[in-house]
């Protein structure tokens, strides 16, 4: 039994005794009301003070058993409710010291602005690559139910700069703000950019005038659900099997091929070499199919010419053996 059902169990107990108690001596003795509460009182809490009246033989039995029951009674309601106020309130602190703890250690995690409908598909997307993240929400029934879910949750507006600061933004990788005003979103990018100019930063815009000023903000990308999600229906409505495709590909844990995004570091063996001499496509059988330079130049049709630079970025497609093959290359 948990402690709030025990802490219900002994007051109900002690109103219990103190009722039969009181109906007791007042029909035992004869005394009034007020009297009756009082024997009942100083009987079981046993501090020896002056009975209103000499009491009978069957209040004297009377009073033994309910020293008895009250004392053990009265005991139980002690002890339970100081260890609901004491070991619960000692619990909520070491669980709050041990998740500030486990934030204060994060580093290149994700902070996800806002726990509404949007939010929580991004927290479920990184939860599916267990990528760490911390919720900012401001909404008490959001960030109960955020907390509840088990994520790493900060109650607070994400437009002020302590609470994304509490939140790591200065060693995070990447800041989702997907709050339910344009407005809104606009303030938590621009506050985020100033702090971190670094931090790749993506927003939810709800009117197509808000994705400039987002972007204008400091925003890296912008998607708008309203935009897209029309876009993709006409598309449906004519190429309905490119769309499953796409689906499949890019979110599907359960097919033999999958999309991959990967990053060329600074000492990788692919480095100056060409895709076609790069091995990517004849030792680990993986597919480049965009490329996109450090200068911001993509490729979506890379010739087998095109030379791999440090900090490009490459779109790969392959088995998840191919990928993982093609990582632990990258890695050497």
């Amino acid at each position: 039994m948990d402690y709030q059902k025990r802490f219900i169990l002994a007051l109900f107990l002690l109103l219990a005794i103190l009722s039969l108690g009181s109906l007791g001596y007042f029909l035992i003795e004869n005394i009034s009301i007020l009297d009756a509460i009082y024997m009942t009182l100083i009987t079981i809490s046993t501090v020896g003070f002056r009975e209103v009246t000499n009491l009978s033989v069957l209040g004297k039995l009377f009073t033994m058993v309910l020293i008895i029951a009250g004392v053990g009674v009265l005991f139980y309601t002690l002890t339970t409710t100081l260890e609901f106020i004491i070991e619960g309130h000692l619990k909520g602190i070491l669980e709050k010291r041990r998740k500030e703890k486990h934030m204060k250690r994060l580093k290149n995690h994700f902070i996800v602005c806002g726990f509404g409908k949007v939010g929580k598909q991004v927290v479920s997307e990184l939860k599916k690559y267990n990528f760490p993240f911390i919720v900012v929400e401001n909404n008490p029934k959001k960030v109960e139910n955020s907390i509840s879910n088990g994520n790493l949750t900060i109650e607070g507006d994400a437009s002020l700069e302590n609470v994304l600061i509490d939140a790591g933004i200065e060693r995070s990788k990447g800041l989702v703000s997907a709050v339910d005003t344009d407005a809104d979103n606009v303030f938590i990018v621009l506050t985020a950019r100033s702090i971190n100019e670094k931090l790749f930063i993506v927003s939810r815009a709800d009117s197509f005038k808000a994705i400039k000023k987002l972007e204008k903000a400091g925003a890296n990308r912008v998607i708008s659900p309203a935009i897209i999600g029309g876009r993709r229906m006409a598309t449906m409505l004519f190429k309905p099997l490119v769309c499953d495709f796409l689906d499949v590909v890019s979110q599907s844990d359960n097919i033999e091929y999958q999309l991959e995004e990967i990053v060329i570091q600074k000492n990788s063996t692919f480095v100056n070499s060409m895709i076609k001499d790069s091995g990517i496509r004849e030792k680990h059988g993986a597919l480049v199919l965009a490329i996109q330079k450090r200068t911001g130049e993509l490729s979506t049709s890379p010739s087998p010419e095109t030379i791999i630079e440090e900090n490009d970025k490459l779109v790969i497609m392959g088995t998840k053996w191919q990928i993982n093959s093609l990582n632990e290359a990258l890695n050497k």
